[in-house]
């Protein structure tokens, strides 16, 4: 099929289809093309934009006179901020059209590294930044740099560094007072990151990320180079961070050897022994951070996709006395710099999230901020209900369910599909959500199919390779579920799914047609194949780690029998597909693909594509296009025009 474009307007244009498919409108707004999506009824975006309007606050690092560093929104894109005590005006450090997310606080100065990338590519630039917004450059042009650490006295930085098509990370090393003379201390193999240097600064720890079930430790010996590998050589372990205890003997790190969760441990390096800190954990941990003596260490657990913290003394493992948080989710946790405050991040379902700090020694919580909810009214916010349903094989799995208040008769259904695949699916506060719940009147359900985390690393692979249709087949129980459910319309389903849950939705597209009314899918696979063959050359080997290998003749024969755009003939219901030009990890060509087999097929299309993003859509403005581009899809599929 040949596209040809016929400008008919300012901004307004016609696709042309040799062949079956008709004319397709395309319009030009801002950064966003539009390709098959009828205009937007009047005052569709001022609905929707209310649930984007609002903000949220995350804890980056604590500064030394007790102040923090948290990253929030004011204008178009997340930045830094200051926040000098609870309640105290938020005064912005950064000011750029791409979002920062992410800083870490230089010991001994007031200064503090971050990094940021363009247009969505990725590929990171460091950069230290004082208060007033002096800043010097520390990474190389044209390479992807990550996981910036301080030494403890502030006088060393180091980081990970990878090149255009290389899926091997450098160490790098540099002088925080000469930035510019950065060195490779290390020629790394595979996805390799620095997490600590010892107090005395001669060793560095380092992780290779080979999978979500196999990371390696290391101890680098800055000086000599050599590299000592920490924990058992025999078997594949999982660990999440690692810091250095005990004056520099020991390491601990979140692991899973021995156990279906990982839990805190510690190493000691002399002798290679293996201490457990908490040996009957039943629920995963998932970050941690060490108060500055040494002697405490605050992680968090994940139980059934609710986040609690927990404290213990990494001399003896006793439990100590932690923070009563509000019901939700935790996205950071950080020791003060005098280590007597542990800073938090909480989101809820209903309450976006918000900076707190919990006080050891007197066990106070102290919200710092107050994050506003952009002209949402509250009482309208809903809290979901956990439950679980059967699958194929006998397997519970494990969803929320939003209802909407106050609507009477069968509900339509949206399931929405989380990416990873080894991800997770959480009841912190999502505006998508709650928008589809009260201006659709539609029941949201997402599920946590096999292969998700939080749930033990049997669970975590039971969709590897071969295995990879199971968990497809576990959105198909969920089908069933909702057709036994009094109050949900079977006849009335959408499913949404972005990056890998992308793939995830399109195959539901393909295998379950007849039991959907309308598909949304978000930058997703459409086809392995050419998807590891076009990912960028740092995340290649680690996704072959996951899907299988595509170089191998065996598993190239199973990614060309599940390939969704292989099964276009089966999806007859209408689907929108969004993505961003500029994604290095989901390129646009795995979109354009399945846009153009649908069209030439005569399915129909709603395609939106950002200019201006990546992997996702991170910026105000394009959040509320889409958004409501979504909304008024889901309207159409749904027929929920009387929600208007």
């Amino acid at each position: 099929m040949v596209l040809r474009s016929v400008v008919v307007g300012a901004g307004l244009a016609l696709l042309v289809a040799s062949g079956a498919m008709a004319q397709v409108e395309r319009r030009e707004i801002g950064q966003l093309v539009y390709e098959g999506v009828p205009a937007a009824p009047d005052g569709l975006q001022a609905t929707i934009s209310p649930y984007y309007e609002v903000r949220s606050a995350e804890l980056k690092d604590w500064l030394a006179d007790g102040s923090m560093l948290i990253s929030t929104r004011f204008g178009e894109t997340t930045q830094i901020h200051k926040l000098a005590a609870p309640g105290a005006a938020r005064t912005q450090l950064t000011f750029f059209d791409e979002p920062i997310t992410a800083a870490k606080v230089q010991p001994g100065a007031s200064r503090f590294v971050y990094r940021r990338d363009e247009g969505g590519s990725e590929y990171y630039q460091g950069f230290l930044r004082d208060l007033n917004g002096q800043e010097v450059r520390i990474t190389a042009p044209g390479t992807r740099n990550s996981d910036f650490v301080f030494s403890k006295d502030g006088a060393v930085v180091v980081w990970s560094q990878v090149t255009p098509g290389d899926p091997n990370y450098d160490i790098m090393l540099a002088q925080t007072s000469a930035p510019e003379a950065r060195r490779v201390v290390l020629e790394g193999q595979g996805a390799m990151a620095p997490t600590a240097i010892s107090p005395d600064g001669r060793r560095i720890l380092i992780s290779r990320y080979n999978s979500i079930a196999f990371v390696e430790l290391f101890v680098l010996d800055v000086s000599s180079g050599q590299l000592t590998p920490v924990g058992p050589a025999d078997r594949q372990v999982f660990y999440e961070g690692a810091a250095f205890v005990d004056g520099g003997a020991g390491v601990l790190t979140l692991s899973d050897d021995g156990s279906e969760v990982a839990r805190p441990v510690v190493f000691d390096l002399a002798t290679g022994a293996m201490r457990d800190l908490a040996p009957d954990s039943q629920w995963g941990a998932e970050a941690f951070d060490v108060s500055p003596d040494g002697k405490t260490v605050a992680y968090m657990v994940n139980e059934e996709g609710y986040s609690k913290v927990l404290l213990r003394d990494v001399a003896s493992g006793r439990l100590l006395n932690g923070p009563d948080l509000p019901k939700g989710v935790l996205t950071a946790l950080k020791f003060s710099k005098d280590g007597a405050r542990l800073g938090l991040s909480l989101s809820t379902s209903t309450t976006s999230g918000d900076v707190w700090d919990y006080e050891l020694a007197s066990g106070q919580l102290t919200r710092w901020t107050q994050s506003e909810l952009g002209g949402l009214d509250a009482a309208k916010l809903v809290e979901p209900v956990l439950f679980r349903y059967p699958t194929f094989d006998q397997r519970s799995i494990p969803a929320f369910i939003y209802r909407p208040q106050g609507v009477s008769g069968k509900l339509p259904v949206v399931i929405q599909i989380h990416g990873g695949p080894e991800g997770q699916e959480q009841p912190s506060f999502n505006p998508r959500r709650q928008s589809w719940v009260n201006e659709l009147g539609a029941a949201v359900i997402i599920p946590n199919v096999r292969g998700s985390t939080g749930y033990g690393k049997t669970y975590l692979s039971l969709d590897n390779a071969e295995k990879r249709e199971d968990s497809v087949k576990d959105i198909g129980a969920l089908l069933d579920w909702v057709a036994t459910q009094p109050d949900l319309d079977a006849s009335r389903v959408a499913v949404v799914g972005q990056s890998y849950g992308g793939y995830m939705a399109l195959a539901v597209a393909a295998h379950y047609n007849d039991r959907l009314v309308g598909v949304i899918d978000l930058y997703g696979i459409s086809d392995f194949i050419t998807f590891l063959e076009n990912t960028e050359g740092y995340r290649r080997d680690l996704r072959r780690a996951e899907y299988g290998d595509e170089r191998d003749p065996a598993m190239r024969a199973v990614f060309e029998s599940i390939a969704p755009i292989n099964m276009s003939d089966r999806m007859k219901k209408p689907m929108m597909i969004y993505q961003g030009a500029n994604d290095p990890r989901v390129p646009a060509s795995e979109s354009e693909q399945m846009v153009e087999r649908l069209r030439a097929q005569g399915t129909e299309v709603w395609y939106v594509l950002a200019k201006d993003e990546g992997h996702g859509v991170h910026k105000k403005s394009n959040q509320e296009a889409v958004r409501a581009t979504e909304v008024q899809f889901l309207k159409s599929v749904l027929n929920t025009e009387a929600q208007d």
